[in-house]
């Protein structure tokens, strides 16, 4: 299946990870099988050797054709090559099949006009009863069905056994980076981790990609550094690999060079709401810089790039808020305000609280509610939004960001005389909650 969000060929956004998780997931467990989805590449792009693997290797295996998306019809041009049956079809109702699949017997489920999964439980059902009836070895793949004499290839069984191993051990693995990253001692007992896995190059990319981003939620930003030049050159060369790079780049004090990294992704695969946060988050550190050595014409040079890095990447994506509050805030800082957050302001809260409504609300939805608040000059708001921050902290650096961004809005408000005084008790939560 695809990842992420995509559109479709009527310009609907696709939550893909809302399908997997609200449909697809639940109705493989409720199968009484568990579910794997090769999900360390979020933009696009599979990591080829782990791909086959479970295209050949899976005795089940669900394909989500919404949007005709190459890599799925590739992939499952694959498995009907190699499996006889078990495959199992589902696409969005009134998306429009390419000819040669339009005939397969497949599942429609419902998208809601955001792209979510409808609630309804009849596709689930079905899918979950499909997976059962495909233990009963009935073809449904139309190369075995139309080409007499076409045989499956036998499988040794030793491979599966290795591959169904493998699997575990993955998942065994990802427990100790999770225990891990809640240690005292994160950093070191990560080391210790990537050391036993040996080759990084040779490692399943999605226990690679763990480790990448448990390096990340311990604040080890050379380690996330050091460990891409281990990896596989497809997984290296992938957006979201390529895009937390830079962040820890950034953060390892090499702004020049995460900059670079950022727009020669920019210019490979076109704007994006999450490659220009980071891009703009790389201007707003090196601006801060220029403030502290007194470099004040380049600093109102570097604050109005954060500002159209931030700008571009809300406008990628009206959806994703954390580029417009960000840009917001940072035309609250400038001197003299820039004019255009009255019109911002307002989008910006709209998107916020259409992702808080679909249910699935992270820190970041939850802290925009905390900036936008303060910036309103809503104590009351900003109280309210803070617990609910708090409560979805993941990682020691989200509140951290936080905190700072409320900072400056309270030194900007102030050097114009304003008083944000009150603000101060929550950037100290924030700051709290980060340094525990």
């Amino acid at each position: 299946m695809a990842f992420g969000k995509k559109a479709d060929a009527a310009g609907l956004t696709v939550d893909f990870d809302a399908i997997y998780r609200d449909l697809i997931a639940p109705a493989i467990d409720a199968a009484g099988l568990e579910a794997l989805r090769a999900d360390e590449e979020q933009g696009g792009g599979i990591i080829h050797k782990p791909m086959f693997e479970r295209l050949m290797l899976c005795e089940y295996s669900v394909a989500a054709l919404t949007t005709a998306n190459a890599n799925v019809f590739y992939e499952l041009g694959v498995r009907h090559a190699v499996r006889p049956w078990s495959t199992v079809l589902v696409f969005a109702e009134g998306a429009r099949l390419p000819f040669d699949v339009a005939p397969l017997r497949a599942i429609p489920y419902h998208l809601t006009s955001v792209g979510l999964p409808a609630s309804d439980a009849t596709a689930r059902q079905m899918l979950t009863e499909r997976l059962r009836e495909a233990r009963d070895p009935q073809p449904d793949s139309p190369v075995f069905q139309l080409i007499e004499g076409w045989r499956a290839q036998e499988i040794d069984r030793l491979k599966t056994d290795v591959f169904r191993d493998r699997v575990r051990y993955s998942a065994r693995i990802k427990e100790r980076l999770a225990d891990a990253r809640r240690h005292q001692q994160g950093t070191e007992r990560l080391r210790a981790i990537e050391e036993e896995l040996g080759p990084i190059a040779d490692v399943e990319s999605g226990v690679v990609v763990d480790l990448f981003l448990s390096y990340r939620a311990v604040k080890a930003w050379g380690d996330m550094i050091a460990l891409v030049a281990k990896m596989s050159p497809p997984l290296a060369a992938t957006v979201m690999v390529k895009e937390q790079l830079a962040l820890a780049l950034n953060r390892a004090g090499q702004g020049e060079r995460a900059e670079q990294v950022l727009t020669e992704l920019l210019e490979r695969r076109g704007p994006s709401s999450e490659t220009y946060g980071i891009l703009g988050r790389v201007y707003k550190d090196r601006w801060e810089a220029a403030l502290r050595r007194g470099e004040d014409r380049l600093a109102g040079g570097l604050l109005d790039k954060a500002i159209g890095a931030y700008l571009r990447g809300f406008e990628a994506d009206w959806r994703d808020a954390y580029p417009g509050v960000n840009a917001v805030t940072l035309m609250e800082i400038r001197d003299p305000p820039d004019r255009r957050r009255e019109e911002l302001l307002p989008v910006v809260a709209y998107a916020v609280a259409r992702r808080i409504a679909a249910g699935k609300p992270d820190y970041w939805d939850h802290a925009t509610r905390v900036e936008m608040a303060v910036l309103a000059r809503d104590e009351a708001g900003a109280t309210a939004a803070l617990a609910d921050a708090l409560a979805a902290v993941r990682e020691p650096w989200e509140p951290e960001t936080t905190a700072r961004n409320l900072r400056l809005i309270r030194e900007a408000r102030a050097r114009r005389g304003g008083d944000l005084s009150w603000a101060t008790a929550i950037e100290e939560e924030l700051e709290r909650k980060w340094k525990t």
